[in-house]
């Protein structure tokens, strides 16, 4: 709450979990008057300084009453609101009203490679200067490169839920970490039991405690019917939304065809899950993978998987909405995301080890795919353009969906 105690004489913050009594503040109808009311009778102490006070509703999935009133404080403008909960995409069947064009919705994700580096100190001059060397093309130093690139890996560790990076930052090291991660693995779980549908609790657990089992395979699609016996893909849509909503996975569905438009050119049962967190996805994982990531940075031993998750989700982070990829055989194509500029198709290579490249030629190559004109490779790599394809070290991710934006018209000589 620092934010509202520098700005605002006033900051009244209810937790609707914690404080249960405030689920009936809004019993008298959504007016203001009549809320702020019963808050005062409930806490009398409070003070309401008209247009210099936050109220702050956390828990908000604990009282859905509280969205609709939304609107209300939006027209009476006295008093500034903000409303935060978790799950709130399998919430919004009981809101009354939903307040529609009298708020602005945020989803949040655990912290960006972006905010990992705040936490690390660097300061936001240093994050332009990474962007600087990405839209001129320019190579980093091989002490920059070393250097973020190490930052990287630590950050694939950790992931980005704020306990565990506080945790990380304060102790300058990984201890207690692990166990911290395995805990939020858990309390996930705890939340499937508590929040989905009887009729679904078993099919989503049983989705969730399969996600790093499929990711382990060569191919990562997630494969429904090799869950449970007689398990059918139909059966499983809403489970599979479930996690989707609640923001515990990111689904990346196959492409039909390799065209635009995106959306609705992907088969809706061919699809890979991934952690919305890579930290949480590295907690899931036996012990001895544990030790040997940990100790000696042994990401590319797990068939890409780690890669391939934590690019997914700097990509959601940085406003994809949703993940593609693409997978043919005859002719043999795989590619493992896709993301669109204004006017092409960018198919996204992500390499563990420095290997071929030859999907992504031939999808820049063919005219087949006239819709791709050039594409991009993320490796333990340095900058660079060949004509072709850009080249970027995975830490670079979090500014692709910028640097698609405003980079220059594209020239072999770039």
């Amino acid at each position: 709450m620092a934010f509202g105690k520098a700005n605002y004489k006033s900051v009244i913050e209810i937790n609707f979990v914690l404080q249960k009594k405030f689920r009936s503040i809004f019993d008298n109808g959504y007016e203001v008057d009549a809320i702020i009311k019963n808050i005062s009778l409930l806490e009398p102490t409070w003070k309401f300084i008209p247009h210099n006070t936050l109220i702050f509703f956390d828990e908000l999935q604990k009282c859905p009453d509280c969205a609709t009133s939304l609107k209300s404080f939006c027209q009476d403008g006295r008093y500034d609101v903000i409303c935060s909960g978790s799950l709130m995409g399998i919430y919004y069947e009981e809101i009354e009203s939903n307040a529609v064009g009298y708020k602005e919705d945020y989803e949040m994700y655990s912290m960006d490679f972006e905010e990992f580096l705040w936490a690390k100190g660097y300061s936001q001059q240093h994050v332009d200067d990474l962007y600087h060397h990405m839209v001129n093309l320019q190579p980093f130093s091989q002490l920059e490169l070393d250097t973020m690139t190490d930052i990287f890996r630590d950050y694939m560790t950790i992931g980005g839920m704020p306990e565990v990076v506080r945790m990380y930052i304060e102790q300058g090291h990984f201890e207690g970490t692990l166990k911290l991660q395995k805990q939020l693995l858990k309390d996930y779980e705890e939340d499937i039991t508590k929040y989905a549908s009887n009729s679904d609790k078993a099919k989503v657990l049983a989705i969730y405690n399969h996600i790093s089992t499929f990711l382990a395979k060569e191919n990562k699609k997630y494969q429904i019917t090799k869950i449970a016996k007689g398990a059918r893909n139909r059966e499983y849509v809403g489970a599979v939304d479930w996690l989707r909503q609640a923001g515990v996975v990111n689904v990346c569905y196959c492409l039909n065809n390799v065209e635009l438009p995106l959306k609705g050119n992907y088969t809706p049962d061919n699809y890979k899950l991934y952690y919305h967190d890579t930290g949480l996805l590295i907690a899931s994982l036996d012990e001895e993978a544990q030790q040997d990531l940990r100790a000696n940075k042994n990401f590319g031993t797990y068939k890409g998987a780690i890669y391939e998750n934590v690019i997914g989700e700097m990509l959601r982070k940085s406003g994809y909405e949703q993940l593609y990829f693409y997978k043919h055989d005859n002719p043999a194509i795989e590619m493992d995301f896709f993301v669109r500029d204004a006017d092409s198709l960018v198919p996204i290579e992500v390499k563990a080890k420095d290997g071929a490249t030859a999907s992504l030629n031939n999808l820049i190559k063919w005219e087949s795919y006239s819709e791709v004109k050039y594409g991009v490779k993320l490796g333990y790599k340095n900058i660079g353009w060949n004509g072709q394809f850009f080249t970027f070290p995975y830490f670079l991710t979090f500014l692709l969906k910028r640097f698609l934006k405003e980079k220059q018209p594209l020239k072999t000589n770039y």
